[in-house]
């Protein structure tokens, strides 16, 4: 039987681990969190919960940081001494320093998204040369209960990873606020425009990913000659604004990343 030890049961740690729990038998889980309420609620789960690293069994595979990234040095120091490969969700933690926290040994960095907290995310991992076919599989395996998955073997590419699935939840959030703004200032209630902006935003996501048609293709489809979507996308697209906006947004996000 696998043992996954889970560090941290914040909201992505939960999101986790819930999905864990949901699957098929063959794995065990405990948790280490000091947040009292966020112990008894892994409990609730059907996890098992401890306090501090040093109840935490040792006969263990893999150790999963789901741990803010300012906070990571110092909640996996006590875990050096442990046995078993390294999954880390800390956005932008390096291998390298994922490395100088944990010793030298199997370490997978993951990056994540909001929406894994209901089974919908994309999480996208890198690995270090000490990572195993059997472990990918592994970490593939336990990412597929919050949603898809890929990998990059590049991880210098991981700040374009962030600027595009990372932060790219948000923009979407954004874009959803303001078209039901938008929706306002042509006349409509804001109840009834926020509805309008959410549901349509949510239905041209599901039906993209449900078909084997191409965005592009489900666009031109929508859009009759001389038409209202024509006429809007005369604005959105043929300018190239929304192109060019989304370019320089998701390059501040990468070059942020970089930085940071």
């Amino acid at each position: 039987m696998t043992h996954v030890v889970l560090i941290g049961a914040g909201n992505m740690g939960f999101a986790m681990l819930k999905g864990w729990l949901a699957a098929p038998e063959g794995r065990a889980f405990t948790v280490v969190e000091p947040v009292a309420a966020l112990r008894a609620r892994a409990e609730a789960a059907g996890a098992r919960a401890v306090a501090t690293p040093a109840e935490a069994p040792k006969d263990l595979d893999l150790i999963v940081l789901a741990v803010k990234p300012q906070v990571l040095a110092d909640a996996a120091a006590p875990y050096r001494e442990f046995p078993g490969a390294v999954m880390s969700v800390a956005a932008g933690v390096t291998l390298d320093r994922l490395e100088a926290a944990v010793g030298p040994r199997p370490i997978v960095r993951v990056m994540p998204n909001t929406p894994s907290a209901i089974g919908q995310g994309m999480s996208v991992s890198c690995a270090n040369a000490g990572v195993s076919d059997a472990l990918r599989a592994l970490v593939d395996a336990l990412l597929a209960a919050t949603g898809q998955t890929a990998w990059i073997e590049d991880e210098a590419l991981m700040d374009a990873v962030t600027a595009i699935s990372g932060s790219g939840p948000a923009y979407v959030f954004h874009f959803i606020e303001a078209l039901a703004a938008a929706g306002e200032a042509l006349g409509l209630e804001a109840p009834l425009a926020a509805r309008l902006a959410l549901q349509t935003v949510a239905g041209a996501g599901a039906l993209a990913a449900a078909s084997e048609t191409p965005p592009a293709a489900l666009r031109e489809a929508v859009t009759s000659p001389g038409g209202t979507t024509a006429a809007a996308l005369g604005v959105l697209r043929d300018t190239g604004a929304l192109s060019a906006l989304l370019a320089d947004a998701t390059r501040a996000a990468r070059d942020r990343g970089r930085a940071l």
